[in-house]
């Protein structure tokens, strides 16, 4: 088939509604968005929590945390795929080939990502955001919550990156979720099935989602970041 026909026939699935190809966004999203939501919470206070205190081995967990970002996915996977096989630790849970382990491999994915964006973006504020809070009297809570404010588009930038971490991935989601017709086959373990059968109608028509989701994504946060500067009085 012709690159021209493939494209073609991509665009003729998107617009034809085919369920199996939706099927296959939803599962995606799903697991992405899921893991990312559990991993988010936890991963801003750790990035505020190494940020923001002194305490013995900070500078080691910032070293983990900035070269965990370099962990490949596919090794996750593999540490997943043996915690949740049947003699695993984690086995009883009954995680393995499912959207719950998927989920559970992004989260894992995630966490390096947001922990590192996080720690960056509060070491980079200005500290007297911080020391005019506590001059109002304000508890550890609260300041916590004002830093954060002041750095909300650093925080989410970290969201977004994370995001696209985990939708992009293929290692983990294949290996944990076994890449199930209509359960655990993702957008990027189908296209690699699909260009494997020779099928690039279907790969093609994934991939344009895969960039149309990537782009809505920055695009929000560049919309926001322009009403941010236009509320603050930047032309």
């Amino acid at each position: 088939m012709a690159l021209s026909e493939a494209i073609a026939a991509a665009f003729a699935l998107l617009l034809s509604g085919d369920a199996a190809l939706w099927r296959i966004v939803w599962v995606s999203l799903f697991t992405s968005v899921t893991g990312l939501a559990l991993a988010a919470p936890l991963a801003v206070l750790l990035g505020y929590a190494i940020a923001v205190h002194r305490f013995p081995g900070r500078r080691l967990a910032i070293w983990i945390a900035q070269a965990a970002l370099s962990l490949p996915t596919v090794l996750v996977g593999l540490l997943l795929y043996l915690v949740l096989t049947r003699h695993g630790l984690l086995g009883g849970l009954q995680w393995l080939f499912t959207q719950r382990g998927i989920i559970a491999g992004q989260v894992l994915i995630a966490l390096p990502v947001l922990v590192a964006f996080t720690l960056a973006a509060v070491q980079a504020a200005d500290p007297r955001f911080a020391e005019t809070a506590l001059v109002h009297g304000a508890s550890r809570w609260r300041v916590m919550l004002t830093v954060l404010y002041e750095v909300r588009f650093g925080v989410m930038a970290a969201v977004i990156s994370g995001f696209g971490r985990v939708i992009s991935e293929v290692g983990c989601a294949l290996m944990v979720g076994g890449n199930i017709a209509g359960e655990t086959r993702t957008i990027t373990t189908a296209i690699a099935l699909e260009t494997s059968k020779g099928e690039f109608a279907q790969g093609i028509a994934l991939g344009i989602v895969l960039v149309a989701v990537a782009l809505a994504m920055n695009a929000v946060l560049l919309l926001l970041q322009g009403d941010a500067s236009t509320a603050g009085g930047v032309s």
